[in-house]
């Protein structure tokens, strides 16, 4: 129970301490965009608020993806048939 305690506050101490780097990278020149969600990772190791946070983050993420570059290839669809030989 200790161990468990100790490991969850120091996850919550570095995981926190990323955020508040990242959320000064905000208004300070550096790669916010990159930070945030590496916190927020750590943070989901322990703490369930921080995993919904973090997915909503992504979902959001692949949104902005598919409104920038609409017409990208999902690494996931299966390869194009193959051109019919003349």
């Amino acid at each position: 129970m200790v161990l468990k305690t100790a490991r969850r506050l120091m996850v919550a101490i570095i995981g926190g301490t990323v955020v508040l780097f990242g959320l000064i990278l905000v208004v300070t020149p550096g790669p916010a965009f990159i930070v945030i969600p590496a916190g927020l990772a750590i943070l989901a190791t322990e703490f369930a608020w921080a995993k919904h946070l973090l997915n909503k983050l992504k979902r959001k993420a692949t949104a902005l993806g598919n409104y920038v570059m609409p017409n990208r290839k999902n690494p996931t669809d299966p390869p194009p048939p193959p051109p019919e030989p003349l």
